[in-house]
């Protein structure tokens, strides 16, 4: 068991078992990871966070997954939440290549085994989440089935951006402005720049507020927009879990009709070809799905839920 890390119960809205311990990757860095373990807990999921996101913004999500009798483990990726930040500028969200995101699969991965939490295993992984999962998976990692929320497979650019999307990043290198935001992004948080009809992540207002709350309580936790560099790593990394056999895992994926955030197109593409996973299309549904209006919502946990008791 690893020293105690901070973790903000009350505003997570979460179970009041919740809590967080120091872990550490192969390379040094410090992580901060996240038990929500109910008594008589009947499996584990693994919880992959999106891009920006932290433990607490969880809370609600693991009320509902320990009420169905799982334990959870989630994770702060290297570069956001209470995890290292790797460069001066916190904001940024820097991680040098994705494969180093693997290193915080392996280490949540431990902290599972020496909490002894119980099998079987599953992963429920949200947007980036949902990018470091798949690599994951193809990597071995140790679960029955997957729930895929708003994957991040490919990235929502609009038509006319998209020869600029393929060639900036390259020329921001050359000239040295690699950690620079994309244009259209701030270098600061989304939820307290952007008001609610304007938002691009959920319809619902209660959601909404909630993720302002904690914005506001915990600036520190706040990432920009993604940068240059970042962009550039994701999409070669897009690129090559395409090229990937397909796992064998049983695999669940939601896919919100008002999607503009993560491509729709490459979502549906990833499924063309892969016979032990199924696609669900959700009307009316954003980007977070998890964090929705009650209907959407409803019906992601009924499902998710469903399918990962088999």
């Amino acid at each position: 068991m690893g020293d105690a890390a901070p973790f903000d119960i009350e505003l997570s809205e979460g179970p009041t078992f919740g809590r967080a311990v120091w872990g550490a990757a192969e390379d040094g860095t410090r992580l901060r990871i996240g038990f929500w373990v109910p008594e008589d807990a009947r499996a584990t999921i693994l919880l992959f966070p999106g891009r920006t996101e932290y433990l607490e913004k969880y809370g609600r999500v693991a009320r509902d997954l320990t009420a169905a009798g799982y334990a959870v483990a989630a994770i702060d990726w290297r570069g956001q939440g209470h995890s290292d930040r790797l460069i001066e500028d916190a904001r940024l969200g820097y991680v040098m290549t994705f494969s180093d995101y693997q290193q915080d699969v392996d280490a949540l991965a431990a902290a599972v085994d020496r909490e002894g939490l119980p099998g079987p295993r599953y992963l429920i992984a949200h947007s980036m989440g949902g990018c470091i999962g798949l690599r994951a998976m193809i990597e071995g990692l140790a679960i029955e089935r997957t729930v895929f929320s708003a994957p991040m497979w490919g990235i929502w650019v609009p038509n006319r951006m998209r020869p600029a999307a393929a060639t900036l990043p390259w020329l921001a290198k050359r000239l040295r402005q690699e950690l620079r935001v994309v244009p259209g992004t701030q270098p600061t948080n989304y939820v307290s720049d952007t008001g609610f009809e304007e938002n691009m992540l959920t319809t619902d207002r209660d959601h909404y507020d909630y993720l302002g709350r904690q914005a506001l309580a915990h600036p520190a936790f706040a990432l920009g927009g993604p940068t240059y560099h970042w962009l550039s790593e994701a999409r070669k990394e897009m690129k090559a879990l395409y090229r990937e056999p397909r796992p064998k895992t049983p695999v669940l994926t939601f896919l919100g009709t008002e999607e503009e955030i993560v491509h729709p197109g490459a979502i549906r593409r990833m499924h063309e070809d892969w016979p032990s996973a199924r696609l669900e299309i959700v009307e009316s549904a954003k980007h977070e799905l998890m964090m929705e209006a009650p209907a959407i919502r409803a019906r992601f946990m009924e499902e998710a839920l469903a399918f990962l008791g088999g």
